[in-house]
């Protein structure tokens, strides 16, 4: 089995990011689930690995503040529609101090993600200077800067480091939001399955609620992005269905398989993992993420609020070798945020036992 060294992040440091102060979880496994109560800060801890993982770039950072609407679009006085980013919206407290970083990563700090906004003179001319903001992101031994203005609408930035060089290159890094996946998405992850041997093992995923009904699966449509849709072929119909037809449980089946054909020796993200899935399925969903995350080295981290999702991880968990399946929970207490990690046997007995570990 991989050991926990091989892991991307075997423990998690995160300090003045959007709603946490600081956080330490000092252990994560190969398949790690977060738990806790709502608004405590676990899609928070996701959102900082996405930002991890990709090194802090410009697109991932404007896309993490879009998906949570930290941003505002408007027509310049060219009638160019153009992105007003709250920047500051990734900060704790959405106070940017000079002097205060996020920072996102392992124990070893030298392997910290840090970004920090600094303010940046520009001479207009020999009189006038202009300040604008900046957002600098530095990773082991490179430093990018990035601008700040507002983007037009097809404009990008690009990411530079002090001498000259590319930023450090990102991590895969696939994410499952609360809902569904929509079609633009289902057809990204899709084309690189498709005819290859990653196919078996998304059948199997839907399996999971079909007993064994589902026999093929392929996207349809014009091959515009958000045009296309699944269909699958069950034992029981000669023709077609679309995949939605049957469930929410089987279209996020179909998701997570999906994405995690997708991540290879990287990250995949869950928030919320029990949605659409039923209780019965729970311990088949667990199993399948840790053998797969096992087989692919992918790193899991995902989100609950439900005891039948805790439950069949933990009796998943308990299949696996020491260090595969960790539970943490999220508590916040006059000392700030802090994680509880509990140990395979606690997880097990909790389990076991159905002491309240949410």
């Amino acid at each position: 089995m991989p050991s926990e060294r091989s892991l991307h992040l075997p423990q998690l440091s995160i300090s003045g990011f959007r709603g946490i102060d600081h956080l330490k979880i000092p252990r994560l496994g190969r398949v790690t689930l977060l738990a806790g109560k709502n608004s405590i800060g676990k899609t928070t801890v996701l959102d900082a690995v996405r930002v991890y993982a990709a090194r802090g770039r410009y697109s991932t950072l404007r896309e993490l503040l879009r998906d949570r609407q930290e941003i505002t679009e408007m027509i310049d006085e060219d009638g160019d529609r153009i992105s007003r980013i709250e920047w500051d919206a990734l900060f704790h407290g959405r106070n940017p101090a000079a002097s205060v970083s996020i920072a996102v990563g392992p124990e070893d700090v030298v392997d910290h993600l840090q970004i920090q906004l600094v303010d940046d003179p520009q001479r207009d001319s020999l009189s006038d200077v202009t300040v604008t903001k900046r957002l600098k992101v530095a990773f082991r031994n490179k430093q990018v800067s990035l601008d700040l203005l507002p983007r037009r609408r097809y404009s990008y930035t690009r990411e530079l480091s002090g001498n000259g060089d590319e930023p450090s290159p990102a991590l895969t890094c696939e994410t499952l939001g609360p809902g569904m996946l929509n079609e633009r998405q289902t057809s990204r992850l899709w084309d690189h399955v498709a005819l290859t041997d990653d196919e078996t093992p998304v059948l199997k995923a839907l399996n999971l609620t079909m007993g064994d009904e589902v026999v093929g699966i392929a996207m349809v449509g014009e091959g515009r992005p958000g045009t296309r849709r699944a269909i699958v072929r069950l034992k029981s119909q000669h023709r077609p269905v679309p995949l939605k037809s049957l469930g929410d449980g089987a279209v996020r089946l179909f998701g997570v398989a999906l994405a995690l054909a997708n991540c290879s020796d990287g990250f995949l993200l869950i928030d919320e993992a029990e949605n659409g899935i039923h209780h019965t399925v729970q311990r088949d969903l667990w199993t399948m993420i840790l053998r797969t995350a096992h087989e692919n080295d992918i790193q899991v981290l995902a989100t609950t609020h439900s005891w039948d999702c805790v439950r069949g991880f933990a009796q998943a968990a308990a299949e696996f070798e020491h260090g595969q399946g960790i539970l943490a929970r999220l508590d916040r207490d006059d000392r700030g945020l802090r994680a509880v990690v509990y140990s395979e046997e606690a997880l097990k007995t909790a389990a076991e036992q159905g002491i309240e570990v949410r």
